[in-house]
């Protein structure tokens, strides 16, 4: 009778993370969407980066990229609590880590203690950025917006005045030590949009 009281239990505490969740789809980011040009949501793209992990995996060989996908399904959970913090925006950096770290025990402490201890052992080492796949995975986020923006006239460059100069220095170093070789391709794409050429 305990093993089924405890496994009941178990499962609460997993719905009960699953409902909790359910907040990424109300928090908007400033990116916006290619079609309705509405604002995405956390949800949104952390679904989106998941897939462009499947799509250009090849371009990162050797690396476990089913632990790349979960890490990018996890990584903005905290925004439920934090929101989102664009990153053309002025912030404080140490005291948005608090943010999120209180968030990430907050959100992930819902689960049973196993799966807790995983999704935040995937979660700080996206922050940390020290692993191959975490590099990777980091620089998806970074990619994700720059596509986005170059179909959406610019997007959050031309709402912030960003310069073309300024959108090489805060996504190539991120991208380009990621996916180093993708970043002439990506390269391109910004300067085309900045020169009033298609793109994709």
């Amino acid at each position: 009778m305990d093993h089924v009281t405890d496994e009941t239990a178990a499962l609460e505490r997993r719905f009960a993370f699953l409902a909790e969740i359910d907040g990424l789809k109300a928090v908007l980011r400033q990116n916006r969407t290619v079609g309705e040009r509405r604002r995405e949501n956390s949800a949104e793209h952390s679904w989106h980066l998941a897939m462009f992990a499947l799509v250009l995996g090849d371009h990162a060989p050797g690396l476990d990229m089913s632990r790349v996908v979960a890490m990018l399904l996890v990584h903005d959970i905290v925004e439920v609590d934090a929101g989102d913090v664009p990153i053309h925006g002025a912030y404080d950096a140490a005291a948005l880590a608090l943010v999120e770290q209180a968030a990430a025990t907050r959100i992930f402490g819902l689960l049973p203690d196993a799966q807790r201890d995983g999704f935040l052992a995937l979660w700080k080492e996206f922050e940390a950025v020290e692993t191959a796949e975490a590099r990777f995975a980091k620089a998806l986020d970074r990619l994700q917006p720059l596509l986005l923006n170059t179909l959406t006239d610019g997007g959050t460059w031309a709402e912030n005045g960003l310069s073309e100069a300024q959108v090489m220095a805060r996504y190539r170093p991120v991208i380009e030590r990621g996916i180093p070789g993708l970043w002439p391709f990506v390269e391109a794409l910004v300067r085309r949009h900045y020169r009033g050429g298609a793109t994709v």
